[in-house]
């Protein structure tokens, strides 16, 4: 029992040392005994404080020690940084796939890798209501099956839906199952995509995660490994506006120098960007011809227009037309 217990107040002071302390808030060894005392029902003197810290420093924890007027024990390093968390914190807010309540649980884990202070500093940054998010909680479970799915190298099926003017999801294709060879995971415009191979079609589609539904992991094998041995998941992100379908083509766009920031925001700074004049610039690039492209220049205004390929300037035309004729 004896034995017991001193490896209790062990794994105790670790978790006291690691909740409650930084560089700006130690415990000096009557502290800790005090906590454990009164907190745990575990008693203990300064001297064993003393050698477990000894323990604890040679299992990993990176145990600092202050001497001298306000002495005090508390942890250095960890796994991760106060502004490392916030990036965390602010990748989990502002993701739309993921829900609100599992937003809260994933962001109180997040809190738990730090001190009590940051993780209440952390709290003051935290503003979910207001952004959209998804309602769909097997979100969740779809990124988990797809990734066994990838590692154990086996294909998935699905339901795929999408949304009604009554604001409720319908099932696509009739209700058929999709079957698909998953290959990756992208995160694009505030949502998460699955990239996979469609062998009845011979090509790479891709789905957003929140539409599926019903998700099963296959025993067949994956296809489509050609397809991705030589695969850019980032040039393909650039290239599908709003990840919506449509026929790949260079597009040549002259705009007004002060759209140079959203060209390279959108392509990446390897984009070519040519001089016309004082006030005006050209680039190629590759992208999904499809009407969310289309709406994509159209939203820049007038600084943006397409100058070639002939084919996809009289698309684009007939677009505007379209929606002149609808408006």
């Amino acid at each position: 029992m004896a034995s017991f217990d001193q490896k209790l107040r062990t794994l105790r002071l670790m978790e006291i040392l690691l909740e409650r302390t930084d560089d700006a808030h130690m415990l000096n060894a009557s502290e800790l005994c005090t906590i454990l005392d009164q907190e745990y029902g575990i008693s203990t003197d300064r001297r064993t404080i003393y050698t477990e810290m000894e323990i604890l420093d040679k299992f990993g924890l990176d145990i600092q020690q202050k001497k001298g007027k306000n002495p005090g024990y508390y942890i250095g390093a960890r796994d991760f940084e106060l502004p490392e968390l916030k990036l965390l914190v602010d990748a989990v807010q502002s993701s739309k796939f993921i829900t609100e309540k599992k937003s809260k649980e994933l962001i109180t884990k997040l809190e738990r890798l730090c001190c009590r202070t940051d993780a209440a500093m952390l709290s003051k940054y935290v503003f979910i209501v207001n952004r959209p998010k998804t309602e769909n909680e097997t979100v969740y479970y779809n990124v988990d099956y797809i990734h066994t799915a990838i590692y154990e190298n086996k294909q998935i099926k699905f339901h795929y839906a999408e949304w009604t003017v009554k604001k409720e999801l319908k099932l696509k294709k009739d209700g058929a199952f999709y079957i698909v060879s998953p290959w990756a995971l992208t995160w694009d415009d505030e949502n998460y995509y699955l990239v996979a191979y469609d062998a009845a079609a011979g090509i790479i589609k891709h789905y957003r995660v929140d539409k599926m539904q019903d998700t099963e992991i296959l025993e067949t094998d994956r296809k489509g490994e050609d397809s991705f041995k030589n695969f850019d998941l980032a040039a393909f992100a650039k290239k599908t506006f709003g990840m919506y379908g449509g026929v790949d083509a260079e597009v040549t766009l002259e705009c007004r120098n002060e759209l140079a920031g959203v060209i390279i925001d959108r392509f990446g700074h390897d984009v070519w960007l040519i001089p016309q004049g004082e006030d005006y610039f050209k680039t190629r690039v590759l992208v999904s011809v499809s009407p969310q492209f289309f709406g994509w220049v159209t939203g820049i205004g007038p600084g943006m227009k397409i100058t070639g390929p002939d084919n996809v300037k009289a698309e684009y035309k007939a677009y505007l037309q379209d929606v002149l004729e609808n408006y």
